[in-house]
């Protein structure tokens, strides 16, 4: 079984390394008062998904007694689109804060559009993602705000 992974963001990714994703650099943004730039106008969307619902589709995988699930691929995602803009305003609202974004051009290469089709993991796996953007961004939020030294140790 092959599961592939849309956006996976949560607890302890590392904002500082040289590919880090989105999410945690903007946690880091926010938290430290630096306004983060969105490349182009932000309303490139992408299937962002919590850690937790990754390990839940390992785990269904791992033990799956379904013969049809066997030799397949899977992509493992929430299915719902959400553009860089919406999640930044969500982060925003979480952390109450007033920090507007900076807007710089387009990353070239970079696709506009994401959005898994889940409905085979669903199906073959009994894959239902429990955690939704909202909730994934205030659990991740909140891990940052209370390990700000840790992640200061690593940057």
């Amino acid at each position: 079984i092959g599961l592939r992974y849309f956006n996976i963001f949560g607890p302890r990714q590392d904002p500082g390394g040289a590919y880090a994703a989105v999410i945690p650099l903007f946690i880091d943004a926010i938290l430290e008062e630096n306004a983060p730039t969105l490349n182009g106008d932000g309303g490139q969307t992408r299937d962002f998904t919590f850690v937790a619902n990754c390990v839940q589709a390992n785990i269904r995988a791992a033990l799956t007694t379904n013969p049809e699930a066997l030799g397949q691929v899977y992509n493992i995602a929430v299915g719902d689109r959400t553009s860089l803009v919406q999640m930044y305003d969500i982060l925003r609202e979480e952390a109450h804060s007033n920090l507007e974004p900076k807007f710089g051009p387009n990353r070239a290469g970079d696709i506009r559009d994401s959005l898994a089709d889940i409905t085979k993991a669903e199906t073959r796996l009994g894959y239902a993602p429990q955690v939704r953007i909202r909730e994934g961004l205030q659990q991740t939020l909140s891990w940052f705000k209370a390990n700000q030294d840790f992640i200061a140790e690593r940057n």
